[in-house]
């Protein structure tokens, strides 16, 4: 008799084991493929959010950063107080900062307070500096830190003014060199507005943001004066405690501080809440409440953050729509493939579900315990990916990421469960239909026909009201469009391939060999006779090549875009422009046009101060262009800007005095001078045409008058990109036999493979004169504050448009949406490969029976290897090029809804158009990458298994 120890310890070995347990240490292999699947897929979804706010936000941090510390400042000015101590500006500047930051992000660098007399006086002394006669003018203030951001080289900083004694200040070495400034000078400023010199400084880093907008305080400026005339410009600074003596020299003050707002901390999705906190300082409770931490009721603040804030917000709306498809697209292909995982999963246990149904379990309690089966496996690695994607890409917004990883878990979870309880609702059999097959059909038909009617509708939608991006993110409607679109074409592909396939199975059946006929037979069976889906794979390989396809065109048309809105703003490949005053030298103008890669060039003479007498008004100014014919005119057809015929443009006096087919346009044959009566031929802008009275035109210049013969109108010409008035353009040759300075140059212009890296030193050899004097001065000045490279001085512009082009790229946003477009195709391709991998492993067994059967029959390898072949490429060619028509199917319909010139850097008219390269390009790698995976998947593991089929037979 068993004792009771015993009949326990005999019912815990009769005790079932646990189903997870049993199935995880059973099926290895699948767990770790669906753990590894579901972490690739989580960790992708969720760092897709996360990369898209931390692109956002640099850019926003970068574009906020390049306006300058003027445009991303807070501004407060005050009445100043003489009675009280310097050290009240510092405790209203913390009090002020303790006030902001709850509402804006500041930051200490380029921060600065202090005090600015109310007037600037001139330098009376004699002796010093006086280009032109006119005296230097100084500024004065106190500024908090000066010390801290400056070096002093000469003297000692200043102290507090002694009555009746002048103000002690200081000025930077490189201002003292310049004017003549020295150490115990007295600045005579008129009476009561003396100065005392008492110690020179260098800026330790002229660039620093400390020294931004205040009057040339690391050097003397050349200023030119509205009246004409120049003089030089330079700070002095007084100390803190000087303050009352700095006031009565500037008759007067304000007390001023600069908080400057950190770019770094701006985040994209708080644009709306930065802009609200702005305003409410400069017209708000903020402004209230700045007034009364300061005891200041006079504060006013003054900001242009709004500005700059609504720029952010509007590139930042324009392009959302752009950079979120591609990251939809990956969502899709993900979904995809988690679907079909599930799928090949749930048919490859089909079997075993049907027996454990046999024998009496519930449908429930089957879908339970796969369930727990999938969370057992799928959560650990969903969370280790999440906690990784968090942490690899930081950014201060989760919350779509979280919800991003819980939805794809949720999917990764749900999809084995949901497709069983499919299977577990079909009749027994190995594939057969569902029940209710025909009503299947017929709910799959409407399901097809809703999925098209929704796609129509937004589609046409999208088209009627373009790109709308709503305040809260982009717009889901433009997202959405292409994927329906390649959703719809998925579909159709479904529906069209078997016929097509199967039609071609039909004829291959004429030809001499079985392998044609066997592979493309058994790849146009039917979902009846299939062991694995196979819509699936095909939908993932199609939203990938359609994602791809899409942003390639996208891109392709943002480049050509670019560079032809470079081309128009430049005016050609490269062109130089000096100011008018200072034409070009003819020595420039021939070594230019002698430069490698130089199609056609082009000296151009603008007049701007031009009127045309007799129209339709008194006078009408107008903008006159002086041009070689042939040589513009090419560059006009090649930009693309007011092409024209150069025999338009023919001098009437050298055509009267030689033969038609040999006058040169721009000859200036000496007829042409004896007759200045002549009138010269002129293509004018169209808003002239109207205006024109019947005869010759009369064109004042300020060297003289010319008649000119409307020979034609033209919409635009290159050397004006951005004309803001008419224009008229007349041949060089026959303008300057009547007003010979017609004839020098002020702008250089060519079209050709033109490098700028030669262009500028040749410029800055030749076509720079050498200048003395006041020029000379200028000329220095020009250098100091230009930022052309090469020591071209300012005024002076080398451009070419390739490097303009390259400008315009280089914005941080523009980089920020490409990036993310090009990650997105890598990834869906990615997937898609994988969804094909994945099918072909689940059909190798099947494949190797079939193979085996046929090597019995005399089938030789690399007749097997073929079969394989013919059998696996036609769905992938079919999905791949059902992609790549769906591709440029979705330009086509959507391109119009894409405004591209925030991706561009200029406003451009240029939309999206299908285009056979860029679709071609990701559709041709596609299709190779998935053929090479499937023939290395042929050639590896096929082999072994048809030997193992061969020698154990078909154990399934």
């Amino acid at each position: 008799m068993l004792t009771h120890r015993e009949r326990g310890r005999r019912g815990d070995e009769h005790r079932p084991a646990p189903w997870v347990r049993t199935r995880l240490r059973s099926a290895r292999a699948a767990a770790a493929l669906t753990a590894v699947l579901a972490f690739v897929t989580v960790l992708a979804v969720t760092a897709l959010p996360r990369a898209t706010d931390r692109g956002a936000n640099s850019a926003l941090a970068a574009f906020a950063q390049d306006r300058g510390v003027k445009a991303t400042s807070l501004h407060l000015t005050a009445r100043p107080r003489p009675d009280t101590p310097a050290a009240d500006l510092d405790s209203a500047r913390d009090r002020l900062v303790g006030q902001i930051t709850g509402d804006l992000p500041l930051t200490r660098d380029g921060e600065h307070h202090g005090t600015r007399a109310l007037t600037d006086r001139a330098v009376l002394n004699d002796g010093y500096d006086r280009p032109g006669g006119i005296a230097p003018q100084l500024h004065l203030l106190y500024l908090q830190g000066l010390a801290g951001h400056a070096t002093l080289t000469d003297g000692a900083w200043p102290g507090p003014a002694a009555p009746g004694e002048p103000l002690p200040i200081a000025v930077s070495r490189r201002a003292a060199d310049t004017i003549g400034l020295r150490v115990g000078d007295t600045v005579d400023s008129g009476p009561a507005a003396r100065a005392r010199i008492v110690g020179l400084y260098r800026a330790d880093d002229p660039h620093d943001r400390y020294w931004q907008e205040l009057p040339c305080p690391e050097r003397a400026c050349l200023k030119t004066l509205d009246g004409g005339g120049v003089r030089w410009e330079t700070a002095g600074f007084a100390a803190g405690d000087s303050r009352p003596a700095l006031l009565a020299w500037g008759g007067g003050g304000e007390d001023f501080w600069r908080l400057p707002v950190d770019p770094h901390a701006l985040r994209a999705d708080r644009l709306a809440a930065l802009r609200s906190g702005v305003g409410s300082y400069l017209a708000g409770s903020g402004a209230v409440r700045a007034a009364e931490v300061t005891g200041r009721p006079d504060l006013t603040v003054g900001t242009l953050l709004p500005e700059v804030l609504a720029e952010a917000t509007a590139r930042h709306r324009a392009t959302a729509p752009l950079a979120a498809i591609g990251p939809a697209g990956v969502v899709g292909v993900a979904a995809v493939v988690l679907c079909l995982a599930a799928a090949l999963a749930a048919d490859r246990r089909t079997a075993e579900l049907r027996l454990l149904r046999a024998r009496g379990g519930s449908r429930a309690g089957i879908l339970l315990r796969l369930l727990g089966e999938n969370a057992v496996t799928v959560l650990p690695a969903a969370g280790a990916a999440t906690a990784l994607a968090l942490v690899l890409l930081p950014t201060p917004r989760w919350t779509a990421a979280v919800l991003a990883a819980v939805a794809g878990t949720l999917l990764a979870v749900l999809a084995l469960p949901v497709r069983a309880a499919a299977l577990l609702s079909r009749p027994p059999g190995t594939g057969g239909p569902p029940e209710g097959a025909r009503g299947s059909g017929r709910r799959r038909a409407v399901g097809e026909l809703l999925v098209l009617a929704v796609t129509g509708a937004a589609v046409a939608e999208v088209r009627r009201r373009g790109a709308a991006p709503s305040a809260s993110g982009p717009d889901p409607l433009l997202v959405t469009a292409p994927l329906l679109v390649a959703l719809s074409g998925g579909l159709l592909l479904a529906r069209i391939q078997p016929a097509v396939v199967g039609r071609l199975a039909a004829l291959a059946r004429r030809g001499r060999g079985p392998i044609a006929f066997l592979g493309l037979a058994r790849s146009a069976r039917d979902s009846g006779g299939r062991h694995r889906p196979a819509v699936l794979p095909a939908l993932a390989l199609l939203l990938a090549v359609t994602t791809a396809g899409f942003g390639a065109t996208l891109l392709d048309t943002v480049d050509g875009a670019r560079l032809r809105a470079a081309r128009t703003a430049v005016g050609g490949d490269a062109a130089v422009l000096v100011p008018q005053d200072a034409p070009l030298p003819e020595a420039f103008v021939a070594a230019a046009d002698a430069l490698p890669g130089v199609r056609a060039s082009t000296g151009v003479r603008i007049e701007r101060q031009t009127y045309l007498l007799g129209a339709g008004r008194l006078a009408v100014q107008v903008t006159l262009v002086v041009v070689e014919p042939r040589a513009y005119a090419e560059i006009a057809r090649t930009v693309g800007a007011g092409a024209f015929d150069p025999a338009l443009l023919a001098d009437p006096a050298v055509l009267a005095d030689t033969a038609p087919s040999v006058a040169a346009p721009s000859d200036t044959a000496p007829s042409a001078a004896a007759r200045p009566d002549v009138p010269v031929p002129a293509l004018i802008s169209p808003g002239l045409a109207g205006q024109l009275t019947p005869g010759p035109q009369r064109l004042r210049t300020p060297g003289g008058e010319l008649l000119a013969t409307v020979v034609g109108t033209t919409p635009a010409t290159p050397a004006l990109p951005e004309a803001v008035r008419e224009f008229v353009v007349v041949p060089v040759g026959a303008a300057a036999a009547r007003l010979p300075e017609l004839a020098r140059p002020d702008n250089w212009f060519a079209v050709g493979d033109i490098d700028g890296d030669r262009l500028r030193p040749l410029f800055a050899a030749r076509g720079l004169a050498d200048a003395s004097g006041l020029a000379g001065l200028l000329r220095e000045e020009a250098r100091e504050v230009s930022e052309e490279p090469g020591g071209i001085p300012d005024g002076y512009l080398v451009r070419t448009a390739c490097e303009t082009a390259a400008a315009l790229a280089a914005d941080p946003l523009q980089h920020s949406t490409v990036r993310l477009f090009r990650s997105a195709a890598v990834a869906g391709v990615a997937f898609a490969l994988l969804a094909v991998l994945l099918t072909v492993l689940r059909a190798s067994p099947d494949r190797a029976a079939v193979l085996a059967r046929l090597r019995t029959m005399g089938l030789r390898p690399r007749e097997g290897l073929a079969l394989i072949v013919v059998e696996t490429v036609p769905q992938t060619l079919a999905a791949v090029a059902g992609g790549a028509v769906v591709a440029a199917g979705a330009v086509a319909l959507l391109g119009p809804a894409f405004d591209l010139s925030l991706l561009v850097g200029a406003p451009v008219g240029d939309r999206p158009a299908p285009s056979l390269l860029p679709v071609l390009l990701p559709t041709a790698g596609v299709a190779l990458l998935v053929c090479a995976a499937v023939v290395l998947e042929a050639a590896v593991s096929g082999r072994r298994q048809i030997a193992t089929e061969l020698r154990a037979g078909d154990r399934r």
